[in-house]
């Protein structure tokens, strides 16, 4: 008998077009003999739009897009019961969908679902929590502070005097609440500084600015819920002058070493390090964990990314390639650990 799973995706976030690519590419991946696909779309505009069951992989998941200008919201819980989903895979990126807001509603209607539970969703995406929650675990970071639209309004000479007194330049500023790049500036003065703030509070009410350090970006792919395990290491090393949204999802810019060439004992401490911080933000199924390494050995975790994405340009997939898990077997082993954690959900009491 098949699984029915039931593919959520699209969002009203920035990141809309590149969960399109991550659809697309899992509706690819997924075995029509094993899995009963249901496409349910999420509009820009937040509508949710159910599709049609799918036989087979499609080439355009756009298509999946109801056409019709009159279309009725949908009911999840209604569909469910009329489809009998066994498992929701939200397939969403940044706010809507990534933050713990879809999966609140998923454990309201009590269904099983891949990826991260509430708290480490909303934890992952405000990079302020995350980092907070990092620094409490003992894990070595960059400094950082942040701020909110009202207390930069209130005093702009304020906080951008707080910034060079504290983190210098250069230092990278970026929306608090979002991934994928967006929304994220380098300053390496007072005007780009200025001009950095303006554009990361035009994507949140919240931003985080970061020191700047010389450093190697590596990333690790964590699989699993109780008991996670690594993937090999991977680094990125970008044409431009950061790895922005245009490297990662549209010119692919970027060369992706995997598995990275590391110094001895660096790949074991970031691999203690990428459960350490799955573990601080009680994650189940996925993240990939993102490290600086300085010349000097220093390893600095940047941020985990709790649904990282699966276009064609995307480390987490090669990661767990280069491992030796193929990206079927991946998107299964992530379905499996969804009805895994739900079954242990439902040995919970609720009365005494």
């Amino acid at each position: 008998m098949k699984t029915r799973v039931c593919l959520v995706y699209g969002g009203k976030s920035a990141e809309h077009e590149v969960s399109l690519q991550t659809a697309k590419a899992v509706i690819k991946a997924l075995d029509p003999s094993l899995y009963e696909i249901h496409p349910i779309y999420i509009s820009i505009e937040g509508e949710w739009q159910k599709g049609p069951k799918l036989e087979g992989p499609v080439e355009e998941v756009k298509q999946l897009q109801y056409q019709n200008e009159q279309v009725q919201p949908l009911s999840l819980a209604a569909a469910t019961e009329e489809e009998g989903y066994d498992i929701i895979f939200p397939l969403l990126h940044g706010p809507n969908g990534e933050d713990g807001t879809v999966q609140g509603m998923l454990e309201l209607l009590n269904l099983p679902y891949v990826g991260n539970g509430v708290l480490s969703s909303a934890a992952g995406m405000d990079k302020v929590i995350m980092k907070n929650l990092f620094a409490q675990s003992g894990l070595d970071q960059v400094k950082y502070t942040w701020f909110i639209r009202s207390e930069w309004k209130a005093n702009v000479e304020a906080a951008y005097e707080k910034v060079e007194a504290k983190l210098g330049y250069p230092c990278f500023v970026k929306p608090a609440n979002l991934g994928s790049s967006v929304g994220i500036s380098k300053a390496s003065n007072r005007e780009e500084l200025v001009a950095a703030f303006e554009e990361a509070f035009q994507f949140d009410r919240k931003i985080i600015i970061e020191e700047g350090v010389v450093a190697r970006e590596i990333e690790v792919g964590v699989l699993g819920n109780d008991e996670p395990a690594c993937s090999v290491i991977g680094e990125i090393v970008p044409k431009t002058d950061f790895y922005d949204y245009n490297s990662k999802y549209v010119d692919g810019n970027t060369a992706m070493i995997i598995p990275a060439e590391l110094p001895e004992g660096v790949e074991e401490r970031m691999k203690e390090q990428a459960i350490c911080a799955f573990k601080s933000l009680d994650c189940s199924g996925l993240v990939r964990a993102d490290f600086f390494l300085t010349k000097d050995q220093r390893l600095m975790i940047n941020e985990v990314n709790t649904m990282p994405g699966f276009t064609p340009f995307s480390m987490f997939p090669l990661l767990w390639k280069e491992a030796g898990v193929s990206y079927p077997e991946l998107i299964k082993r992530l379905i499996d650990l969804g009805v895994e954690r739900h079954q242990e959900k439902q040995q919970i009491k609720h009365t005494k």
